[in-house]
């Protein structure tokens, strides 16, 4: 008699919301916030068989929401975490004023995703930054960031085109020996999309550089190296499908879920945890381009540790 297969599960990934404090009218929520996340982030989770849920803020005025839940009942229900882009991240959370009101950021975001990022490095489980997400993890450990890439570093070369959007593209070039570049072993060098005025500046504790612009040496991926994983990328993955031209961006979703499985897994011998189903593995594509031809290395754009 066939025994019965045990029970699986998807694993379960978590996405930072982002906020929107002046809706547009036609939208009809005259004088409310909207919390929201870009679909193509969600698809780059759920295309290799996770499911996508957005984790909602707790605005300012609404504290009675907060009263039965804290960030951990989040945490407890998720694998894993990613850490949508948007907004700048406030100059305030890492101890510096707007050189421009313009860059003044959103300090309410910036405490929530913290509070998200800490707590779920602290439970031991995976997260990814994007774009946004990866200057706030390195903020998160003490990092600082330039508040505009023009104004301060003037000859770098040009990060984000209004007009083009995610259009705009660069090169990347992956540091040697970097876990990042393990990901790409046919290459070190990749193109990806540009979407950001801001940069990583001196670097977090325990943060390491993965990836550099080939063009200036501007900060393009980071890890952070304690106890746990976390990963950023400047560039924008969930843009590049079905662009034959941009690094493929399976690899580094594969890597995290893998990541966030493996810690499922850990805790099934937990007594107190709530899941007992097996986590899936995650579903590789079909099909993938070929990733760019193997190019030398260029100087990295010093950065001071904080």
């Amino acid at each position: 008699m066939t025994q019965p297969s045990e029970p699986t599960r998807p694993l379960r990934i978590g996405i930072s919301a982002r906020l929107l404090y002046q809706v547009p009218s036609e939208l009809g929520f005259r004088n409310k916030t909207l919390q929201y996340l870009e679909q193509s982030l969600a698809h780059w989770i759920m295309e290799h068989g996770a499911v996508a849920l957005m984790i909602p803020a707790v605005a300012e005025d609404s504290r009675r929401a907060a009263r039965h839940l804290s960030v951990f009942d989040y945490v407890n229900e998720l694998d894993g975490l990613v850490l949508q882009g948007g907004a700048d991240v406030a100059p305030q959370t890492y101890g510096e004023e707007p050189l421009d009101p313009l860059w003044a950021g959103d300090p309410i975001r910036d405490r929530y995703e913290l509070a998200l990022l800490r707590a779920f490095l602290q439970q031991q489980k995976p997260v990814i930054g994007v774009c946004r997400g990866c200057q706030l993890l390195n903020v998160a450990f003490g990092g600082t960031l330039y508040q505009d890439v023009r104004t301060q570093c003037p000859a770098a070369h040009k990060h984000v085109d209004p007009e083009l959007y995610d259009e705009y593209e660069h090169e990347v070039t992956f540091l040697q020996h970097s876990e990042l570049a393990k990901l790409y072993p046919k290459g070190s060098r990749i193109r990806v999309t540009s979407i950001h005025h801001q940069a990583i500046n001196k670097l977090g504790r325990d943060i390491e550089v993965e990836a550099v612009s080939t063009i200036d040496g501007i900060i393009e991926a980071i890890r952070w190296t304690g106890n746990g994983y976390a990963r950023g990328v400047q560039w924008h993955p969930e843009f590049h499908r079905d662009r034959s031209a941009l690094a493929d961006s399976a690899p580094i979703m594969l890597d995290f879920l893998n990541e966030a499985r493996e810690a499922a897994l850990d805790r099934l011998n937990d007594d107190d945890c709530p899941d007992r189903r097996l986590p899936r593995p995650p579903v590789r594509l079909a099909t993938e381009p070929p990733p760019p031809p193997a190019v030398a290395e260029p100087p990295v754009r010093a950065a001071a540790k904080a």
